[in-house]
């Protein structure tokens, strides 16, 4: 099962995060003490690969503490959608309804421990429409009045037609019938149904396949809710995917001291700091296959209150005991050794776990530098790689496969080319894991996956909010708080483009970054184009504010960079004054959308196909009553006509909807089986092909 959204509610700093959705890698960015912690450590809490155990003290939000800690069964602090197509099938046999229904489900866990679960797509029926039942009653008038009834049967056809039209007057008096009204509806109508009817007749049958028809309906009405349904909830959880957790804090030291090792094993009243490095410890032990008591005990020399000397077999079980303690470290170390090579690539170390009366150490080596030297002195990376590996690996009982880890503050201590070389890392991983990690650091946040960030902040009423608006939080970017982690990474983004030697195109907001960039990928793909150098989308975060962008960009070399603007008032006016301005000797690298579209006032989401952005707008707000794709103009903007629409249908459009649609465009338009046409291909060629002639260099 994999984890497309989160939400936490009532859980320390958070009130209510909102819906985080989850992608293969998702960063929650934002400055210390924004509560980025407060919405890992739920999700983890949801289905512990080990530990995970909720403590009131640390995790009921102080300012409702009193009410958690009487009823904690009725609060629940995390609830998570998932993909279930793997038992889709399981679930659709059990409840009743369609896969299509069953293939995504919810779960949620409560302060008590209990899990609930039920399916986004399932709204259960509280109300029939008139319309259905009146069908049901015609169809069995129209098919009963040509019947001819048996001589003993009397007028029971006339009095059948008349109990159908009551009934139907009846219904129609209202649009919607609830549960009691079809169960009174069929009661009036069963109380006519002759008890034995003449094994002949052919009138009676067809009234009762009515009543069958009607308790169908009052069924659909009272069925149970999936999560009541025997063997639903039960399924679901044993298939939900295990959290791992692992923060900086759980970082291995090179010297272990056993006696406080033992002593902090059995505490439950430990900081957060040693907390974390207690689990590590019992982690590492685990691993090892021994007690740190027993690593204790099995190198303890003879020791006598009195002053005698040790007998024969005395020395004998203490050189014994040595010895297995020896060989036990020496094969874990080999072990550890030859997994963590599988796993980690990028150097060819050597483990080894050695004991010497109450100290534990753990020594490394490598092909460069074969001389042993404690963990401690090694590199801070290597250190917080062997110590989340030893988590990952034991915590997930060696089936990792199907674990979500959860990092806090990955690579914090690591030099920033390394914390790029960690992000590299994460993608190589997500093969096999989805990964959520917390980071306030720029370098880990990828130019061209902006999708997978999520803003972490501190709301007006102190909450922890999470949001993919990047934006959100400060109304000024320049004043430290939440925000200026997001711009930090921004700006990291935007120096990178002079750094590297990256071809810079301005547009105007994120969205445009994930459209273009979609766009871009797909025609490499397509060998339409092949940039000799890598082509980057610098959201400027306003047609306004495009000119500063600009300034910035061209760099030493003071090369203009190309802009691409909405072909709106705001898009067209900035347009006009970059080419009077600074562009006045380039104006042909000012566009703006309406110079791709056949009409006015279009925007970046124009430049795809009506039918597949409809396609995607319908999906991204499947709950509408009437379907984009039916009112929806080609050869109009779209971004106007969504918002109609979304007003219209009631949908309440977040502040960031654009990038939320941006980036459901983006997920579609890369996976395998979309097309597009050779229409479309040249028509973003030629788009490009503009980008490319404008790069001098």
């Amino acid at each position: 099962m994999r984890l497309l959204k989160f939400r936490v509610k009532n859980f320390r700093s958070v009130v209510d995060s909102g819906w985080i959705d989850a992608d293969r890698v998702t960063a929650l960015i934002g400055v210390n003490e924004s509560g980025k912690t407060n919405l890992l450590l739920p999700l983890w809490k949801l289905n512990p690969a080990r530990e995970g155990e909720v403590r009131p003290t640390s995790d009921y939000p102080k300012g409702n503490y009193a009410a958690i800690r009487q009823n904690p069964q009725n609060f629940y602090f995390i609830q998570a959608h998932f993909d279930a197509t793997e038992i889709a099938g399981k679930l659709s046999d059990l409840t009743g309804l369609d896969q299509n229904v069953t293939d995504t489900v919810c779960v949620f866990r409560n302060f008590a421990g209990d899990y609930w679960c039920d399916f986004p797509k399932y709204e259960k029926p509280i109300k029939v429409p008139a319309s259905e039942v009146i069908a049901a009653i015609d169809k069995a008038i129209s098919e009963i009045l040509p019947m001819a009834p048996l001589a003993k049967e009397g007028s029971l056809r006339e009095d059948f037609v008349a109990a159908l039209e009551a009934a139907k007057n009846r219904v129609a008096n209202s649009n919607e019938h609830d549960v009691e009204s079809i169960a009174e509806i069929k009661e009036a109508l069963c109380r006519l149904k002759p008890e034995a009817a003449a094994p002949t007749s052919s009138i009676v049958p067809r009234y009762a396949l009515l009543l069958e028809a009607l308790e169908a309906i009052e069924g659909r009405l009272k069925a149970l809710d999936p999560n009541d349904v025997p063997g639903v909830k039960d399924l679901v959880v044993k298939n939900l995917p295990r959290f791992v957790f692992y923060s900086n804090y759980g970082n291995l030291d090179s010297e272990i001291y056993l006696p406080h090792v033992v002593q902090n094993l059995t505490r439950d009243d430990l900081g957060a700091k040693e907390a974390a490095k207690a689990r590590t410890l019992r982690v590492l032990f685990s691993f090892v296959g021994l007690q740190p008591k027993e690593v204790l005990e099995l190198g303890r020399d003879f020791k006598s209150p009195d002053g005698r000397r040790p007998s024969p077999q005395e020395i004998e079980d203490i050189a014994t005991n040595k010895r297995e303690r020896t060989i036990l470290l020496n094969s874990a170390g080999t072990d550890l050794t030859k997994k963590f090579r599988d796993w980690w690539k990028q150097g060819d170390y050597t483990f080894e776990f050695q004991a010497d009366g109450d100290h534990f150490r753990i020594w490394v080596s490598d092909k460069r530098r074969p001389e042993k030297i404690e963990l401690e002195d090694r590199s801070s990376g290597l250190q917080w790689f062997f110590s989340f590996y030893l988590i990952f690996l034991v915590e997930s009982a060696g089936d990792h496969r199907d674990a979500i880890l959860l990092l806090d503050e990955p690579g914090l201590s690591l030099h920033p080319l390394a914390q790029r070389d960690l992000s590299a890392f994460f993608e190589n991983l997500t093969k096999t894991n989805q990964i959520i990690y917390t980071t306030h650091s720029p370098f880990l946040v990828e130019a061209d996956m902006l999708d997978r960030v999520r803003k972490v902040y501190v709301a007006d009423d102190g909450s922890t909010k999470a949001s993919p608006d990047l934006r959100v939080g400060t109304d000024d970017p320049r004043k430290s708080g939440a925000t200026y982690a997001i711009y930090s990474a921004l700006n990291m983004n935007v120096a990178e483009s002079i750094l590297y030697g990256c071809q810079p195109v301005i547009v105007e907001g994120p969205s445009d970054q994930h459209y273009l960039s979609t766009i871009k990928l797909i025609l490499i793909a397509n060998k339409r184009i092949n940039p000799k150098r890598e082509l980057v989308f610098p959201p400027a975060h306003a047609a306004g504010n495009a000119k500063a962008v600009a300034s910035i960009l061209s760099g030493r070399e003071e090369i203009l960079p190309s802009i691409l603007l909405d072909g709106d008032d705001a898009g067209q006016r900035m347009a006009r004054d970059l080419r009077n301005g600074l562009y006045q000797s380039e104006k042909k690298k000012i566009r703006t959308t309406d110079s791709y579209v056949a009409f006015e006032n279009s925007e970046v989401e124009d430049l795809f196909p009506v039918d597949f952005f409809v396609g995607v707008v319908d999906r991204w707000g499947r709950r509408a009553e009437t379907a984009f794709s039916e009112i929806v103009k080609a050869g109009e903007p779209i971004v106007p006509q969504i918002e109609a629409w979304a007003r219209t249908e009631g949908i309440a459009l977040s502040d960031g909807w654009k990038v939320e649609l941006a980036r459901e465009t983006k997920k579609r338009a890369l996976a395998s089986n979309a097309k597009f046409t050779a229409e479309t291909i040249e028509l973003w060629g030629k788009i490009f092909d503009d980008f490319l002639v404008d790069d001098d260099r």
